[in-house]
């Protein structure tokens, strides 16, 4: 099995290409997903964020409002860094568990772990294979103002909160530049989708021999 992380930014259409990955064959352990999981009332997660944020981010039936959550660990990267301590290794976990599953079903299969802080949590250096979805700042405040209905200043502290893609770049194996049309975003994961293949069949062949 290799190891391969997809990441990139918000407002960069990393859920557009994790779902033609997924197309292809592809298994997706998206971890945004898996953030909301954990942090369901009464798991470990959000018995922690309550405690160190208050109840006063819970909105009428108990749940976590992320909107309100991010309004306030997006202006404070200390808080941003405690809420990431917090929900980190219940995510992580679940992670674990979800690839020994996949695993246990198809020892052929190609897992891609879609994982916004990737790079930011060090993450990257684990994986045998980092796939970055990159686009402009600009286009980023602009989907995400469109997508969310955010102000111009909220978009924009959403974004300072993150590490800038063009950072990343030197730090992947694959980067898809995703400002063009859907056609194009195909055809480069396509192109990876090909050496993926041919990477997970040689390290197949590698563990059979040991």
């Amino acid at each position: 099995m290799i190891r391969i992380g997809l990441t990139g930014g918000i407002g960069s259409g990393k859920s557009t290409v994790a779902d033609l990955f997924r197309k292809r064959g592809a298994h997706i352990i998206d971890l945004d997903v898996i953030a909301h999981q954990v942090e369901e009332p009464g798991r470990a997660a959000w018995q922690g964020i309550v405690e160190y944020f208050g109840r006063e981010i819970l909105d009428a039936e108990g749940r976590i409002n992320r909107e309100a959550l991010g309004g306030i660990v997006f202006r404070d990267r200390a808080k941003l860094e405690e809420l990431n301590r917090i929900v980190h290794p219940a995510i992580y976990d679940e992670q674990r568990r979800r690839i020994n599953d996949i695993r246990g079903r198809d020892g052929q299969a190609i897992i891609i772990s879609d994982i916004p802080l990737l790079i930011e949590g060090g993450g990257h250096k684990k994986m045998d294979v980092v796939i970055l979805v990159y686009v402009s700042p600009d286009v980023q405040i602009e989907r995400i103002m469109k997508r969310n209905g955010y102000t111009y200043e909220e978009a924009r502290d959403r974004l300072h909160s993150q590490m800038p893609l063009a950072d990343k770049i030197p730090l992947a194996d694959f980067v898809i530049y995703n400002e063009g049309t859907l056609e194009e975003a195909e055809a480069a994961v396509e192109k990876i989708w090909k050496e993926l293949l041919k990477r997970n069949r040689s390290q197949n062949d590698k563990e059979i021999k040991q």
